[in-house]
């Protein structure tokens, strides 16, 4: 490497400062209590100066649908540690999943933890990308009037493009 070269490889290593740690999230459930982990995760990390980006996909679509992210349950069937611990068959009893959600509701509140609307908002403001998959949407018939102001529509190859380059990559 010639002088010039090692100098202007020093000039560009220091104009463009250290390399940002990235966080690539996949979230493939539409939940309250799935909602939550990716969302912290991606606040936490976009709040120490990390590149972020979630992949919502499948059921996870729900939390940046419109109509459905404010409405997200908490189901207590099949949830051996859910916030209302209860056999399986009572669990299928009406009003459970209703009961399930309003109790994490409120330990949530409780916590003085933002609820998912917040998160949300908080993401976005850290500018945390929300990656929709375009395949799920299609699947599914959501278009992309059905999601939350600023999201990115992405296929796998494109989010696989972004993970490939995350220090941490996480499917939660």
């Amino acid at each position: 490497m010639t002088d010039l070269a090692r100098s202007l490889a020093n000039i560009s290593q220091t104009e463009a400062g250290p390399k940002r740690k990235r966080l690539a999230l996949v979230a493939s459930k539409g939940t309250l209590d799935a909602a939550y982990p990716p969302l912290i995760l991606a606040t936490t990390a976009a709040s120490l100066g990390w590149e972020v980006g979630i992949y919502f996909t499948f059921y996870g679509l729900d939390i940046l649908h419109k109509d459905r992210y404010q409405k997200l349950k908490m189901a207590s069937l099949a949830n051996p540690a859910g916030p209302i611990r209860l056999p399986n068959l009572i669990g299928a009893i009406p009003g459970a999943t209703a009961a399930a959600t309003k109790v994490m509701k409120r330990w949530m509140k409780r916590s003085r933890m933002p609820d998912v609307t917040e998160f949300i908002e908080m993401a976005q403001g850290l500018d945390v990308t929300f990656f929709a998959c375009a395949t799920t949407m299609g699947v599914m018939g959501v278009e992309e009037g059905d999601l939350i102001a600023g999201c990115d529509i992405a296929g796998a190859a494109k989010f696989l493009d972004y993970a490939a380059d995350a220090d941490v990559q996480l499917f939660v």
